[in-house]
């Protein structure tokens, strides 16, 4: 291998074109200055519809009660819980991309954290809602949000519920997660303040920017606190779904009743969290003519992770089914065969195809740097782990200890619309994301590309050299 081509591994080209700073800042806060395109308009109308579908279901739903669900007995937790523990995994690829990559000095982070830690803001919003739902009684949440005694009841919480265990788990990481996109957003707002010719604009903008005016005290409190929000982070990455895992973890239900969830749910959280960057970036990347800043370097680096923790994912359903066989337990081993083999069937192996089977076509170079496969494999992916979280609920509920308390579980027209209507909102917050604040942390960027200047490595001896010191003087 020649030393150009070693180069372009160790050190591979995250900008394409060399482009001077100036360009960068013009690119990305061009998308925020500019007019408005009628595509948006388009685009926003749709979503914006989808939200309102979703508004018209909840209210429908606290008018009439949950039993406009499909939700049934022995089926109490169906598409509602699906729901949550789908969009909580969303959100986990934002914080995963920020701060655990931050750590370990992954430059190719620079252009996707942005986008990242917006989507984990708007898939925990979207996560809230169906817990909240469920209870039939969302205006009497704060009892259960909060450390406050019911006066109805006249009961505390219990605080030894892996629910109440949910409710911190998902507010820290909804709150550290936007001071964290907060903060790394700062130096670029000051960027739009300074180049806004609307009064509006300059007051808004300077307002959020909190004062920037780019002194070395500024950057220095800035890189302490981007860091100690970074180390903070990267336990919730793992905290979060792992206590959301303990939600079935800690029952006594065949199914459920296992120690691999926890690390199992992490890695799906992060397969499923990745798959869903990759779906908007790509179109972000096309509509907005990002492809100098976001190259395929960067959408090749996330493909490669989507292949791991599908390898992880695939190895843990595997486990289970040792686990079951291994156990002697005759009740999980017919939990597992009936996931299989049972009338949810379908449900079962359509998410081992997307979630095992599909992504493995990521080994071959061609298929993980072409566009409309990854797109699609990004979508299957997402598709599966819903099946995903659909089958450990849906089918370790389903069939009871006795055969008269069997069911089937079918989702209504308002279960669907719900589910619909959440995607509208996630889509809508995303599509209000990109208009009005940079969805690429142009700080960050030029940092990056000054430090690629700065020591432009063109061979494996210069690259020991420069991440490792001369040892020899």
């Amino acid at each position: 291998m020649t030393d150009l081509a070693i180069s372009q591994e160790i050190n591979p080209v995250l900008v394409l074109g060399e482009p001077a700073y100036a360009e960068v800042t013009e690119k990305v806060s061009g998308i925020v200055e500019r007019k408005t395109p009628r595509a948006w308009y388009i685009a926003f109308a749709f979503t914006g519809s989808l939200t309102l579908v979703l508004l018209g279901m909840l209210s429908y739903l606290v008018y009439t009660g949950i039993g406009v669900w499909g939700n049934n007995s022995p089926v109490g937790w169906a598409w509602d819980i699906t729901n949550f523990v789908f969009w909580v995994g969303i959100g986990h690829a934002g914080t995963l991309i920020s701060a655990i990559l931050f750590l370990f000095r992954q430059r190719w982070r620079t252009s996707i954290n942005r986008f990242a830690e917006a989507m984990t803001l708007f898939a925990v919003a979207c996560a809230g809602i169906f817990p909240l739902f469920h209870t039939g009684r969302p205006w009497r949440a704060a009892y259960w949000l909060f450390p406050l005694p019911n006066p109805a009841l006249h009961l505390w919480q219990n605080f030894r519920s892996p629910l109440m265990w949910d409710v911190f788990a998902v507010s820290t990481y909804a709150v550290v997660s936007a001071m964290f996109w907060y903060v790394g957003m700062v130096p670029d707002l000051a960027t739009l303040r300074d180049r806004a010719t609307s009064p509006v604009r300059r007051v808004v903008f300077g307002i959020l920017s909190l004062g920037w005016r780019g002194a070395a005290r500024h950057w220095k409190h800035y890189e302490m606190a981007y860091l100690l929000l970074a180390g903070l982070s990267t336990p919730l990455v793992l905290s979060v779904h792992t206590i959301v895992s303990f939600d079935f973890a800690v029952s006594v239900l065949p199914g459920w009743h296992t120690t691999i969830f926890p690390p199992y749910f992490v890695a799906g959280a992060i397969f499923s969290g990745f798959a869903m960057v990759v779906t908007l970036m790509v179109i972000a990347r096309q509509a907005f003519g990002l492809q100098q800043l976001v190259t395929i370097r960067h959408l090749e680096n996330m493909n490669k992770v989507i292949v791991v923790t599908s390898l992880i994912v695939g190895f843990s359903y595997a486990t289970e089914y040792f686990t079951a066989w291994y156990s002697g337990n005759p009740y999980e081993r017919f939990v597992f065969l009936n996931r299989a083999f049972g009338p949810y069937w379908w449900a079962y192996w359509t998410m081992v195809s997307c979630n095992v089977a599909i992504p493995q076509l990521f080994w071959f170079k061609r298929v993980r740097t072409w566009i409309p496969a990854m797109f699609v494999i990004s979508i299957l992916v997402n598709v599966g782990m819903w099946f995903e979280r659909f089958v450990i609920i849906v089918t370790s509920l389903h069939r009871d200890f006795l055969p008269g308390s069997w069911g089937y579980f079918k989702p209504t027209w308002v279960d669907m619309l719900t589910l619909t209507g959440s995607f509208g909102l996630f889509l809508t917050l995303f599509l209000l994301f990109v208009r009005f604040l940079p969805m690429i942390s142009m700080a960050e960027v030029k940092g990056m590309m000054a430090a690629t200047r700065e020591h432009p490595v063109r061979s494996y001896d210069e690259h020991a050299a420069v991440h490792f010191g001369d040892m020899r003087g």
